[in-house]
């Protein structure tokens, strides 16, 4: 299971509708290798500037990797990331994770980053088997 759902958040979502906040806390608190990592790279897009922010030190473990899969493999949690912070997340490979602002300012960025091309030159054979 890649979330610690509480039975009142399950409860909720067997009623109907759930509480975005309420879901960001749950993404919170179970993953928070990926949240730590998401938070920081905000962070440093808001105090540095520019296009973008990444990160690409790889995960020290692989249940801090797992976090990261989980987190930027779904839609719902991605999603929800993305309007919680205010950002577009990006990933390449197993630890590569951007933000970039929501404003049209960073789309040509953005776009280089998540192209084929981007992805073909971030390869290298260490990360072969991340």
């Amino acid at each position: 299971m890649s979330l610690d759902v509480s039975p009142a958040l399950l409860e909720q979502a067997e009623r109907g509708e759930v509480d975005e906040e309420a879901f960001v806390d749950c993404v919170r608190n179970s993953l928070p290798y990926a949240w730590e990592m998401i938070s920081s790279l905000v962070a440093q897009l808001q105090v540095d500037g520019g296009e973008f922010a990444d990160n690409r030190t790889p995960p020290p473990d692989e249940k801090a990797r797992g976090q990261l899969l989980r987190a930027l493999a779904s839609d719902a949690i991605r999603g929800a990331l993305q309007r919680h912070f205010g950002v577009r997340l990006a990933f390449q490979n197993c630890h590569r994770v951007a933000v970039f602002p929501v404003d049209a300012s960073a789309d040509t960025r953005l776009a280089r980053f998540t192209s084929v091309r981007g992805q073909v030159l971030n390869q290298s054979p260490e990360l072969r088997d991340c």
